[in-house]
């Protein structure tokens, strides 16, 4: 939206000097300068001078002539160099859209993590693992990071509670949502519930696993539908434990690979 009230300026200035410029150069210059004889003549020399090529075939000869030629050649520049600029960042964005998170999901069925943390990042290493997460699609949605954490995946650089980053990540058609608590909130939990209602009008039917610092909250009971509450200390002991986080209690098929844990050792003071 930004770019195109950009490009409608450059084009409206672009406009202004062409309309003024050659409407004072043909005033001035049709009746003393003998390389004008119709006013197509006076388009040409706004094209070549605007644009700074100057072929030199017209020059203004009388004061206000040469008025609108220096006017003519800065706003050409200013204007032509915009429009290159512009055009450059546009192509750029539009070829690295999964790259920079703006490009619309379109999987479905899928596999959606709101928030880009470190438990976030232990449960991609994870997926593979599972049967029943390790063939879907994946979206991460989190402003945390400013390009996509991995090229496999897909990615939407927005906030999770924003509707229209959970629509870009396609979220109403996703199975499974995994909601990680932002630490960055003076209150991460009240933020990531919310997330969660925004997300349930969204979509009702996915699986949803909500980390909270503090399960026991007030407002847990308003939680409804296919819910399960991972408390983040339980994912950290997981990590410190296992090496890798453990999903096995809500999955039907375990991983074959996680590590036994190591047996129990006596810390001596």
């Amino acid at each position: 939206m930004m770019m195109r009230r950009q490009f409608r300026f450059l084009g409206g200035l672009l406009l202004f000097s062409f309309v003024t410029t050659t409407w004072l150069f043909w005033l001035s210059e049709r009746q003393v300068n003998q390389n004008i004889n119709s006013f197509e003549d006076v388009i040409w020399w706004w094209v070549v001078s605007s644009t700074t090529v100057g072929y030199g075939d017209i020059s203004p000869v009388t004061f206000f002539g040469r008025v609108a030629g220096v006017v003519t050649i800065l706003t050409g520049i200013y204007c032509y160099t915009n429009f290159i600029t512009l055009t450059a960042d546009k192509l750029h964005e539009l070829m690295n859209r999964d790259r920079l998170g703006t490009a619309q999901a379109s999987c479905r069925e899928h596999i959606v993590i709101c928030e880009y943390t470190a438990f976030a990042d232990e449960l991609l290493q994870v997926l593979p693992d599972y049967p029943e997460l390790a063939n879907r699609e994946v979206v991460i949605v989190t402003d945390l990071v400013g390009i996509a954490p991995y090229a496999k995946y897909h990615f939407v650089r927005g906030v999770p509670i924003s509707p229209a980053a959970l629509q870009q990540a396609n979220i109403q058609e996703s199975a499974y949502i995994f909601v990680f608590s932002n630490a960055r909130f003076q209150e991460p939990d009240l933020k990531t519930l919310h997330t969660v209602s925004r997300i349930q009008k969204l979509n009702s039917h996915a699986k949803i696993f909500v980390e909270m610092h503090n399960p026991a909250s007030e407002f847990t009971k308003y939680l409804t539908g296919s819910i399960t509450v991972l408390k983040s200390r339980d994912l950290l002991e997981s990590v410190l434990q296992n090496q890798a986080l453990d999903l096995s209690s809500y999955f039907p098929f375990p991983r074959q690979t996680l590590p036994e844990a190591p047996a129990d050792r006596v810390v001596s003071a």
